[in-house]
């Protein structure tokens, strides 16, 4: 078997999971805030970060080491400009993903205690998921960069 195939399947499943994922949890997250259920809106607070812990986590741990893996295999420049825009553009998507992990744990707090029944600060749960929903834009935007990138090679 040829071991640059093999991780070369890694590095696309890999990506599929942290693109995919990614939208999949930021779709479920919105829809559960936008809920009248208190406890919906927990729920899915709770379950998105399970989901980015287990998957988002771990295929961006998975990303750049099976990159690298491929970038020595395929002796590619590790200096081509397309791969350290693709590093940068890796960059700011990790920049945005870590703030949004902060962000959804507080929510995820603050909804907790909401189904509580204790009170919460409503403003500030708003302003969390305006932060939230701003950042992953620029991450998306990234990520779909980075695809082009990997599929075009552009010199």
């Amino acid at each position: 078997m040829d071991g640059y195939l093999v991780v070369k399947a890694v590095h696309v499943v890999s990506a599929t999971v942290l693109f995919g994922t990614g939208l999949g949890i930021a779709f479920f997250f919105l829809m559960g805030l936008r809920s009248t259920d208190p406890a919906a809106a927990w729920f899915a607070a709770r379950t998105t970060t399970i989901a980015d812990m287990l998957f988002t986590l771990t295929s961006g741990i998975v990303q750049p080491l099976s990159g690298l893996a491929l970038i020595h295999m395929a002796g590619f420049d590790p200096w081509a400009p397309w791969l350290v825009w693709t590093y940068a553009l890796y960059l700011i998507a990790l920049a945005c993903w870590l703030p949004v992990v902060w962000l959804q744990l507080q929510m995820r707090e603050m909804l907790g205690a909401r189904v509580a029944g204790k009170a919460i600060d409503e403003a500030r749960l708003r302003r969390y998921f305006r932060w939230w929903f701003a950042l992953g834009w620029p991450a998306f935007v990234a990520l779909v960069t980075v695809f082009w990138l990997m599929v075009a090679k552009p010199a």
